[in-house]
């Protein structure tokens, strides 16, 4: 059981200027896209603008990961490598990747992290992993919390896990529905998400089973109340997912997990957080406020009915009542929370479908809608759009402060002042100026604390100042204020200047891979990736499908999500519902019928092109 280390929140950053507010708002690390091969391709960054973001994150010693864990193609890897040393001249902290190829490619000495993408699933492929040379690891989301401990027992590497955010029902960089179905790759970051549509499931005798909907959307992920189980587990980096959400959804969501973490560690002295200061919040979070499906804790303690969203794929929003009568743009409803003018409401209509609508005026229990709806008595209602907590976010003036300690001495050429941050970081800075002695030096002495005290915009929020002067000396209050500017900024640099990023040489080895045939599940799309593989010791049977695109037979989905279970139909599981289909299912989109096959050793199901 873990019980010492740092503790980091890691957020998402679509831009610099998102990264900049995720750590503003908490989190003690960020991950952003590269300018290209990030799996998030519509969100690429320039070196200049993720450069801007490395000063600010440095700042307070937080770190910025680079996502780069696209698979590449042979004449991408120079323009690929070149990219990684340009982006660790930036200042970058690590690098997120998943092609093997990139290690037999002359990297910088950078901290390498193993993206999600490499199917970090299995505690002899995490060791695998460690030994090649990845500082971290980043779990599969389906693992369950004993899994992550049997994992921590045999590993030392850093541990990632997702704790909040959409989930992909594939294990990942194992899915390549969207791959056969329209070339947009997954592991090439283009996903078209053909998960989120609607499917029919048949039997083998073509009868429908479940009719238009969306078998393979999950609900989203929130690990909120697990997280000191998670990190006595062995995990040290909590990760939100979220690159393509917008700053309402960063901001609330970095909040209420820095506002759990700190709770968490108030309780854990052996733990600690991974950066510097104290974020003082003016708003409360509550993540069902922003984008979701609605949540669960997916696999991490077992098998449960409660991760699916057939219904939609939309975000729901807050459950806030039900529908009690309604009369065209006039409705009463019975609520569990108070509704304002401008809410966004979203319902299911009677033929499944998520519908919305804008309320114009609420008054109690009392709305006048924007447009008619006819809404059945009895209708839950959602809230997937609060007017007033997005006008509090949009407004918010959070803000986050570096502690800091303050000494004054006299020096020959005037004063010095001297701090030391909340980090035991120190910084001193000499300010030549005529001494005049002070002639009420009480006076003089609380108008210097009180001056110096005064830190506006800066990242610093001075705790004390000790005045170790011989003689009290007059200082005007705009002096005092210059001197402070000066230090502040000149401290601030400092830190910058001495963020403790990690150096890692690299050396390759010899290390046997966990399995002696990799096919093309192992997504190699380059010749370096070929070599890494035969260096140790598997060899590669088959090219990526994102080369190859011979999809006929193949198993394009590994899922620990189980229709049979989620239905009702699980031989292990005696739920008393018999399963009178014949198999084998199929999901039908309306143009495609893809197969299922259902390992029950395993637990898994597996969705195949025939």
């Amino acid at each position: 059981m873990r019980t010492t280390g740092s503790i980091e929140l890691l957020a998402p950053a679509r831009t610099a200027d998102a990264g900049i507010t995720a750590i503003n708002y908490g989190a003690d690390a960020v991950y952003i896209g590269a300018p290209k091969f990030g799996a998030r391709a519509a969100v690429g960054n320039s070196i200049a603008d993720i450069g801007r973001l490395i000063s600010h994150a440095h700042l307070y010693h937080a770190r910025v990961f680079i996502a780069f864990n696209t698979i590449l193609f042979d004449d991408e890897l120079e323009e690929a490598v070149r990219l990684i040393h340009q982006l660790y001249e930036a200042g970058a902290d690590a690098l997120i990747i998943q092609d093997m190829g990139l290690l037999e490619a002359g990297l910088p000495p950078i901290e390498l992290h193993a993206s999600t993408q490499t199917n970090n699933y299995d505690p002899v492929k995490i060791r695998f992993l460690e030994k090649v040379g990845f500082s971290r690891v980043i779990l599969a989301r389906e693992l369950t919390l004993e899994q992550i401990r049997e994992i921590s027992k045999v590993t030392t590497v850093e541990l990632e896990s997702f704790v909040h955010g959409a989930l992909c029902v594939s294990m990942s960089g194992q899915c390549y529905l969207s791959q056969s179905a329209g070339g947009r790759s997954g592991n090439r970051g283009v996903c078209a998400q053909p998960c989120r549509k609607t499917y029919d499931l048949l039997d083998a005798d073509g009868r429908v089973v479940v009719r238009n909907q969306h078998l393979l959307s999950l609900k989203d992920l929130d690990l909120s109340d697990h997280l000191e189980e998670l990190a006595l587990a062995g995990i040290s980096s909590f990760k939100i997912e979220g690159r393509l959400k917008d700053d309402n959804y960063l901001k609330n969501t970095t909040a209420w997990y820095r506002q759990r973490i700190d709770a968490m560690l108030e309780g854990k002295p052996g733990f600690r957080k991974a950066s510097s200061g104290t974020v003082y919040f003016d708003f409360t979070p509550d993540p069902a406020k922003t984008f979701s499906r609605g949540s669960s804790n997916y696999f991490l303690h077992g098998r449960s009915q409660n991760i699916s969203s057939f219904g939609t794929s939309k975000s729901t929003g807050e459950p806030v009542g039900t529908v009690l009568s309604s009369d065209g743009r006039n409705l009463r409803v019975k609520t569990t929370c108070e509704l304002h003018n401008n809410d966004g409401l979203a319902f299911f209509a009677a033929d499944g479908t998520l519908q919305g609508c804008k309320v114009n005026v609420a008054a109690g229990s009392s709305l006048v809608l924007a447009e008619a709806r006819t809404i059945p008595p009895g209708t839950p209602l959602f809230r997937n759009y609060d007017h007033q907590f997005f006008e509090t976010l949009k407004k918010s003036r959070t803000i986050r402060k570096i502690g800091l300690t303050l000494e004054v001495q006299e020096c020959d050429a005037g004063l010095l002042l001297a701090g030391r941050d909340e980090a035991g970081q120190e910084f001193s800075q000499e300010f030549p100026l005529e001494k005049t002695a002070a002639e009420k030096p009480e006076r003089a002495a609380e108008t210097l604390k009180t001056q110096l005290q005064k830190t506006g915009e800066s990242p610093f929020e001075i705790r004390s100042v000790n005045l170790l002067w011989q003689t009290p000396l007059f200082l005007p209050a705009s002096v005092i204020n210059q001197l402070r500017r000066s230090f502040l900024e000149n401290f601030a640099r400092h830190r910058q200047v001495h963020h403790p990023r990690k150096t890692v040489f690299f050396e390759k080895n010899q290390e046997p891979f966990p399995e002696t045939a990799v096919d093309y599940r192992g997504n190699v799309a380059n010749r370096l990736a070929r070599q890494f593989y035969q260096r140790h010791q598997a060899t590669v049977s088959e090219a990526a499908l994102e080369i190859s695109r011979e999809y006929s037979g193949k198993q394009l989905m590994t899922m620990k999500h189980c229709l049979k279970y989620q239905l009702g139909f699980c031989p292990k599981e005696k739920t008393g519902q018999s399963n009178h289909f014949r198999e084998p299912f199929f999901l039908s989109d309306g143009l495609r019928k893809y197969r299922l096959g259902f390992d029950c050793q395993s637990c898994r199901m597996n969705l195949y092109y025939d």
